[in-house]
């Protein structure tokens, strides 16, 4: 990239943070230039930050369940759905009427922007979060490897967006992810290792993340809390051990793009039917609804992370022209 002198020079590891407005959340759209600005975003680097968007006591009252959840699935050790090391655990939020607020999950400005990239009605099939957990003497402070979430022969195009909500301020004390911008413009998969549902999958390669380290290094950004990160599933990242005494946790729902098929589904609580029924004008729900009792039962009893499939269900050659 050139600038205005026409020299070359390196593009900032730090992300591009939208401040959202009071009027913006009250429209439940951003503005046209904050909009472009997210979409540029995500076009060049991967991922977007939207600052204030979630109220904070919302996020407060979420957090206390889950750090709570957090510490059942912490006890069962080597059988928890732990992402890669036991201080990183895969971990739902309970979606029951008390917990599901649609402000965090059906967020409207959240919409607008996937839709804005991915093309209208994106379908929401994922629903989960990924929690750090303070080091205990049986998991010692440790890194995931860099990896993609698509660990599969993906598309060259944005097919799908994590959109990221922590429940608290995300720094790298506790656990920040760290992030390689533009990483999600290298559609090949052959720079990964580890096959598809193992523990380790899509880990890119050592001789690759240094070159790669040369071009734009990664970073380890501070997300305020109320902030959503949107980030493209096909960027390389990775979880950072948490060095706090607190739980961070961190909800990931995974926007569609609607001509990807993809085939999951989420599970919501029977009572939330109606509320969710006045989204659906803009966003496509995968879910499956079931009585709240069954929801509570279950929601704890996931796999980790990779075990979940966000390849398509199948196979689109493209015509050769």
């Amino acid at each position: 990239m050139l600038n205005q002198n026409g020299c070359a020079h390196k593009l900032s590891s730090e992300p591009i943070a939208v401040a959202v407005t009071q009027q913006e959340l009250n429209d439940g759209r951003l503005s046209w230039p904050h909009l472009e600005l997210a979409i540029r975003a995500l076009h060049r680097d991967g991922l977007v930050v939207l600052e204030d968007v979630i109220d904070h006591s919302e996020l407060d009252f979420l957090n206390a369940t889950m750090a709570e959840d957090a510490r059942i699935l912490q006890a069962a050790g080597e059988d928890g759905p732990y992402n890669f090391n036991k201080g990183n655990i895969q971990q739902d939020p309970p979606a029951t009427s008390q917990y599901f607020n649609p402000n965090i999950f059906l967020n409207p400005v959240v919409t607008q922007v996937t839709s804005s990239l991915l093309g209208p009605l994106p379908r929401l099939s994922f629903f989960s979060g990924n929690t750090a957990l303070p080091p205990t003497p049986d998991a010692p402070p440790q890194s995931q490897p860099t990896h993609s979430d698509a660990d599969f022969d993906f598309p060259s195009i944005p097919f799908a967006l994590v959109i990221n909500v922590p429940l608290v301020t995300m720094t790298p004390e506790n656990g920040s992810t760290e992030i390689w911008l533009g990483t999600h413009n290298i559609a090949d998969v052959s720079v990964q290792v580890g096959r598809h549902g193992e523990r380790a999958s899509g880990c890119i390669k050592k001789d690759v993340l240094e070159e790669r380290r040369k071009v734009r290094p990664p970073s380890q950004p501070v997300v305020k809390k109320g902030s959503v990160v949107i980030r493209d599933l096909r960027l390389w990242h990775n979880g950072r051990p948490n060095l706090s005494e607190e739980i961070r946790v961190m909800l990931a729902l995974i926007h569609f793009a609607p001509w990807y098929r993809n085939t999951m589904t989420i599970e919501l609580a029977e009572e939330l039917r109606p509320l969710v029924a006045k989204y659906e004008d803009k966003l496509q729900i995968q879910c499956k609804y079931l009585p709240e009792k069954q929801i509570m039962e279950r929601y704890l009893k996931r796999g980790y992370g990779n075990e979940y499939d966000f390849n398509q269900a199948d196979r689109f050659e493209m015509p050769q022209r």
